[in-house]
């Protein structure tokens, strides 16, 4: 059974940065996407970014293209994103959440979190002066 532990949350001034961590427990996890996701107070989850299985399909909402990077460390089962110049409005509780995909086509079109069946815990990350 495939479980998902996210940290790396904090607090943080506009500008900084900060590196979320989804490391992935269990067994089967090698052709899963990883997702990352976020949710504001009052707003609806949304997609942030994506990778496949291989490390290599990736992909960003538009609002932190340039500012996030996720990457994925296949040997210890672990998913990060770097995120970078970071905004007030990057202020949400961020989600890591998996999908089986050995085609990693998964990733090539972001947003439907419906698609995604492993959910973590959540991780707050707070961006203010």
């Amino acid at each position: 059974q495939l479980r998902l532990v996210e940290s790396g949350g904090g607090l943080v001034q506009p500008g900084g940065s900060l590196t979320l961590s989804c490391t992935a427990l269990g067994s089967g996890s090698t052709y899963y996407a990883i997702g990352w996701f976020r949710q504001a107070p009052g707003k609806e989850r949304e997609a942030v970014s994506c990778v496949g299985f291989g490390g290599t399909t990736t992909n960003y909402a538009d609002s932190v293209k340039g500012r996030f990077t996720i990457s994925r460390d296949k040997m210890n089962n672990k998913v990060y994103l770097r995120m970078t110049r970071l905004e007030p409005d990057d202020t949400a509780v961020y989600y890591c959440a998996a999908v089986f995909d050995p085609s990693q086509r998964i990733c090539t079109v972001l947003g439907d979190k419906g698609r995604f069946d492993v959910w973590g815990q959540g991780t707050q990350v707070t961006v203010s002066s």
